[in-house]
């Protein structure tokens, strides 16, 4: 990539990770590493414009339906593109239909922007991080392929070691805390040919582990606001999308988002209950 580039515009699509859960701001609501970008890249480019079309929960064939098309006509200098992991987790997938839409965004998306950008996404380290290790590389085989293919950049947070630390972790066990998306966001910059901040893949410093009793507190915790409530809406065929609209629907000159109602709705996946949490991000 050109250093020092300039972009105009970026449109974010996907589920969960891209809306920006779980780095919440005082007022509840969520910020992420594409909003972080948005930022910077706004700070430098008079009249950037920046949409964000992620909703929590969504799978690949949702992405595609509801968001990819509305991505595409806005034509934007970058589109990012993280979707199929929901699926992966799933008790049952079928890879071969995951892969069948992630072509079919890729091949909408690549020749509607200026720049395409994939990622790998990163995994928790953990007992049930084996489980779905076969799924997810396989999704990121496809991901590699199809980058290879329309000329895509690929961010590799999966193989970054950082990102597996429990620390980087929400107390949901799934999503990012608010350093871990600011690491995200860093990665993101310097794939598109910006100047580094920083080292985003720093481990963070070493620390005794948590002991028993913290443990076993953090899974009880884990347990009642974050397995039960996902396994339920499991049974019911529920997701805690449903009915939520778009981050920001419009391709828009970018503003920092502003106050809401408090959300504390997440999408948990069932995660190994006998690893110790992730550090919090900052509460109100």
């Amino acid at each position: 990539m050109e250093m020092n580039a300039t972009y105009t515009s970026l449109v974010a699509v996907g589920d969960s990770f891209t809306e920006g859960m779980s780095d919440r701001l005082p007022d509840g609501t969520y910020r992420g590493w594409a909003d972080l970008l948005a930022a910077r890249l706004a700070a430098r480019t008079p009249d950037f414009r920046y949409a964000n079309l992620a909703v929590r929960g969504k799978l690949i064939g949702q992405i595609v339906e509801e968001q990819v098309d509305v991505a595409a006509a806005m034509k934007a200098d970058v589109v990012t593109l993280v979707g199929g992991l929901n699926d992966t987790l799933r008790p049952k997938v079928d890879m071969g239909r995951v892969r069948g839409l992630l072509t079919e965004a890729v091949e909408k998306l690549a020749p509607s922007c200026g720049q395409l950008v994939l990622m790998r996404s990163p995994g928790r380290n953990g007992p049930v991080m084996q489980r779905f290790r076969p799924r997810m590389e396989e999704l990121f085989g496809y991901v590699d392929e199809l980058a290879a293919r329309h000329g895509a950049l690929v961010v590799d947070l999966y193989g970054a070691p950082a990102l597996g630390d429990p620390r980087m972790w929400d107390v949901d066990r799934l999503h990012l805390t608010d350093e871990g998306h600011r690491r995200v966001a860093e990665a993101v910059w310097q794939a598109l040919g910006l100047a580094a901040e920083d080292d985003w893949q720093t481990p963070l410093p070493p620390t005794l582990p948590p002991g028993w009793m913290t443990r076993r507190l953090g899974d009880a915790r884990f347990a009642r606001e974050h397995l039960g409530p996902w396994i339920g809406r499991r049974l019911t065929g529920r997701s805690s999308g449903d009915g939520r609209p778009a981050k920001r629907p419009d391709l828009l000159p970018y503003e920092p988002a502003t106050a809401h109602e408090p959300d504390t709705t997440s999408e948990p996946a069932p995660h190994e209950p006998n690893t110790p949490p992730g550090r919090s991000p900052r509460r109100p």
